[in-house]
C-alpha cells in the first residue's frame, strides 16, 4: 500500500485488498473518472492515460460516438444469445469483413476466449482437412508469447509465474524462438496443423520481429499446409500505425484474432477472423458464447471501427508514434544507462530500463506522482501506449514528465545529468 495515499485513496485500496484476490499489484492511483486521454483520481488530480488498458481504449475514454450508440442500444436490447438473429451483429460481421480482408468472423468477449477458438478452429483444421489423427495435432508457439491466462494458454507460455501450481496443462503445442525461422522448423512435425503468433510480442517487452522472419514464415507455412494465425488482440486496429500490424511485413496470414479495442473501451468484445475454407469447420454446436456477439456489444464495436475510420485514427497514429519514438530516444540519450533501449511501433513503445539501476516498477510508480499513467512489464520495461485521440501536447507533457523522473533517479544513481 502506498502511504502518500490519502485517506481517501487509502480506503478504496483497503477495500479492494481486503475483499478482492490478490492477483493484482496495482499502481496506487484510485481512478473516477476520465475523458478521452485525462484521468481523474478520487482526489480531483488529473492524469494522462499511457497505458490506454493495454489498448481496450485505443479510441480514448468514453468516446462520444460510441457512448452515444451504446446508449441507443441499451434502450432497445442487450442481450438475447446468438439463439436468434438480431439488428447489430450483421452489420458488424460485414465491416469486420470489410476492414479484415477476411470472408467471416466468429464474435466472442475476452481475447483469450479469442484465441481459445483459434485453437478450437485450427486443431479441428487439422484433423478434417489435413487429414492429422484426432488429439495428434500440433500448434507451433513463441517463447515469450502471451496469448491469455486461460489453463490451455498458459500451459503453453514460457513464463514460470504464469504457470506454476497450474498444472496438469493440455499437450498439443512446441516452441520455437521468436523471429528464428530455423527455431520454427526445428519445432515442426508431421502433425503441425498451425503456427499461433503475436506480430509484436507485448508482454515480452515490446519486442518487434527481425525484418524478413514474417515473409519467411508466410512463405514456410504456405509450403507445408499450415495455418498462419495472427494474434493481435492488442497490436491490432490501429496501435501500430496501420490497421493491422501484419500489414507492416508485407503478408497476409490464414487467421486473425481481434479484440482489446474492439471494445470500443466500452464492453469486452473479441472476433476471430478467417476465410470461409477455415471456418467451415464450425457447424452449430460445435462452438458458441451465450454473450459473445450480443446486441449491445456488436452496436459497439460497430461504432468503434466506424470511429477508427471516420476520424482517421490509424493514419494519425503512425505520425503520432514516431514523433512519440523520438522524444523517448531524446530522453534516452540524456539518461543512458539507465534506458538501455526504446523500441516499437506506432503508439506501441516499450522503454527498456537496466535492472541494475532501477526496476520499471518504482519509476512506473514516479511516473503516476508526476501525472503520467503507465504500466511496466517484466519489470524491466516501461510501456507507453496511449489512446490512438492523444495529442501532441499531451505527449509532450507526458514525455517531460519521464524525463524528468528518469533525470532523477540518474542523479541518485551518481551519473550524473550528461552520463554516457
Amino acid at each position: 500500500m502506498d502511504a502518500t495515499a490519502t485517506p481517501a485513496s487509502q480506503a478504496y485500496i483497503q477495500q479492494e485488498a481486503r475483499f478482492g484476490a490478490r492477483n493484482y499489484a496495482p499502481v496506487p492511483v484510485v481512478v473516477d473518472h476520465a475523458k478521452d486521454c485525462l484521468v481523474w483520481d478520487v482526489e480531483g488530480r488529473e492524469y494522462i492515460d499511457m497505458m490506454s488498458a493495454y489498448s481496450s481504449v485505443s479510441h480514448g475514454h468514453l468516446h462520444p460516438r460510441i457512448v452515444a450508440a451504446a446508449q441507443r442500444q441499451m434502450e432497445k436490447v442487450a442481450v438475447m444469445s446468438r439463439a436468434y438473429y438480431g439488428t447489430t451483429l450483421g452489420p458488424l460481421l460485414e465491416k469486420l469483413s470489410e476492414v479484415t480482408g477476411f470472408e467471416r468472423a466468429l464474435p466472442m468477449n475476452t481475447g483469450a476466449e479469442a484465441v481459445e477458438t483459434a485453437i478450437k478452429c485450427a486443431r479441428r483444421w487439422g484433423h478434417r482437412v489435413r487429414g492429422i489423427p484426432d488429439g495428434e495435432q500440433r500448434i507451433l508457439v513463441a517463447r515469450g508469447n502471451f496469448h491469455g491466462r486461460t489453463t490451455t494458454i498458459i500451459g503453453f507460455s514460457s513464463e514460470p509465474e504464469y504457470r506454476i501450481g497450474f498444472g496438469p496443462f493440455c499437450d498439443g503445442f512446441q516452441h520455437f524462438d521468436y523471429g528464428d525461422m530455423e527455431s520454427v522448423k526445428a519445432a515442426a512435425t508431421q502433425h503441425t496443423c498451425a503456427v499461433l503468433i503475436e506480430p509484436i510480442q507485448g508482454e515480452a517487452g515490446i519486442l518487434v520481429p527481425p525484418p524478413g522472419f514474417f515473409q519467411q514464415l508466410r512463405a514456410w507455412c504456405t509450403e507445408h499446409d499450415i495455418l498462419l494465425i495472427d494474434d493481435e488482440v492488442q497490436a491490432g486496429l490501429g496501435r501500430t500505425g496501420k490497421w493491422f500490424a501484419f500489414e507492416h511485413e508485407g503478408i497476409r496470414p490464414d487467421a486473425l484474432i481481434l479484440g482489446k479495442a474492439l471494445g470500443g473501451g466500452l464492453l469486452p468484445v473479441s472476433a476471430f477472423c478467417a476465410d470461409d475454407r477455415i471456418m467451415k469447420v464450425f457447424v452449430p454446436n460445435s462452438h458458441g458464447s451465450t454473450f459473445g456477439g450480443n446486441a449491445l456489444a456488436a452496436a459497439v464495436a460497430l461504432e468503434g471501427l466506424r470511429v477508427l475510420q471516420e476520424e482517421g485514427l490509424v493514419e494519425h497514429c503512425a505520425e503520432k508514434g514516431e514523433y512519440l519514438f523520438r522524444r523517448l530516444r531524446e530522453v534516452q540519450d540524456e539518461v543512458r544507462p539507465l534506458v538501455r533501449d526504446v523500441r516499437g511501433r506506432g503508439l506501441w513503445i516499450g522503454v527498456d530500463v537496466d535492472p541494475s539501476c532501477a526496476t520499471a516498477r518504482e519509476l512506473v510508480e514516479r511516473l503516476a506522482a508526476g501525472g503520467v499513467l503507465s504500466k511496466e512489464t517484466h519489470d524491466t520495461v516501461i510501456r507507453f501506449a496511449p489512446p490512438l485521440t492523444i495529442t501532441f501536447d499531451l505527449m509532450d507533457r507526458a514525455v517531460e514528465v519521464f524525463r524528468r523522473v528518469a533525470l532523477e533517479k540518474h542523479r541518485e544513481l551518481g551519473l550524473g545529468r550528461n552520463a554516457v
